[in-house]
């Protein structure tokens, strides 16, 4: 099975959104793409629904592909592709629902020390490249 997902590496002030799922890890907002979606429609709509934050691409910054297991053991190729975004928005409202517990904006270096897989890591790495040329 494959899964497309996108979502962003959203930017206020300088600092990166990011949200605490009930279990304690940090991870960027994301999600899958709906029929007829684009990826950008996609991860507009799903930084919206998982922070509720409004936040407007800038550009495309990379995907990246993983294996993992669903609950009921089916494998699952996934892609999810990240937008650099900027918001006005500084209130997260994390998605109860979809498991987010809080959310906050970090400044770069501490979303670093936060977030846990190595492929989120690497996209804040990328955005702080663009923060700090502007």
């Amino acid at each position: 099975m494959e899964e497309i997902s996108a979502g962003g590496v959203v930017i206020n002030n300088g600092n990166v959104a990011v949200l605490k799922k009930f279990r304690g890890e940090w991870v960027l907002p994301k999600g899958r793409v709906e029929k007829g979606e684009s990826l950008e429609q996609t991860a507009i709509r799903e930084v919206f629904e998982e922070s509720g934050l409004r936040a407007e691409i800038v550009k495309y910054i990379g995907y990246v592909k993983y294996k993992y297991r669903h609950m009921d053991g089916t494998k699952v190729l996934k892609t999810v592709h990240y937008f650099y975004m900027v918001t006005k928005d500084n209130n997260i409202i994390p998605q109860r629902e979809e498991g987010f517990a809080e959310g906050d904006f970090m400044n770069p270096d501490k979303a670093l020390r936060y977030v846990r897989h190595s492929a989120e890591k690497n996209m804040i790495k990328t955005a702080k490249s663009f923060i700090e040329k502007r």
